[in-house]
């Protein structure tokens, strides 16, 4: 019965012992990917670079629109090469008023999708009845 009573123990101890190392290391990685995105973060934030819009022209093929400094222009990506099209001016660019450094957070862009997903549903109804 001793014996028993030791290996229950042990068991329990054995298994508080697993279940912190594992929120240690749970911790620690959260704190090293917070750590490397803000770091790359900060490290783009003074570039001279920018992609201002990309359209998908095949699976592994795209056309890019770059800011180079005060220069935008059209490059051609595919799957091993970059080539560069032509020089656009500023002036025939369209800027969308939500691409102007402003991105959502996880948590607004959860709630936008979830507010179309429910107005969705409301108008498939509607067409049902």
């Amino acid at each position: 019965m001793i014996l028993t009573v030791s290996n229950s123990a042990n068991a329990y101890l054995q298994f508080m012992t697993v279940l912190i190392l594992f929120v240690f290391v749970l911790a620690i990685t959260y704190w090293t990917t917070k750590w490397i995105a803000g770091y790359q973060k900060g490290k783009r934030a003074n570039a001279n670079l920018e992609v201002v819009e990309t359209f998908q022209l095949a699976s592994s093929k795209y056309i890019q629109i770059i800011r180079v400094g005060q220069k935008y222009l059209a490059v051609a990506i595919g799957k091993d090469s970059v080539t560069m099209l032509t020089e656009v001016p500023e002036d025939q660019l369209t800027f969308s008023s939500s691409a102007n450094n402003e991105q959502m957070s996880f948590k607004e862009l959860f709630e936008k999708m979830q507010k179309k997903t429910i107005l969705e549903k409301e108008e498939d109804r509607n067409k049902s009845e």
